[in-house]
């Protein structure tokens, strides 16, 4: 259980570093397959998310 908490503490500080990444793996994905603007945003928010805990996963286990 504290392994959860502190890979979720350690990703919670990673989602304001996580947001510039995304954003390019966002507008690449956008120029290679033409994503609707209703997919944009919540593409973006979940590559935000999993850039995150994996480096978060990272921190902990590394």
């Amino acid at each position: 259980m504290l392994n959860i908490v502190l890979t979720l503490v350690f990703s919670i500080v990673m989602l304001f570093f996580m947001i510039f990444p995304a954003m390019k793996i966002t507008e690449w994905v956008d120029q290679r397959y033409p994503l609707p603007p209703k997919l944009y945003t919540p593409f973006m928010l979940t590559m935000v998310v999993m850039l995150s805990l994996a480096v978060g996963l990272f921190l902990k286990f590394a």
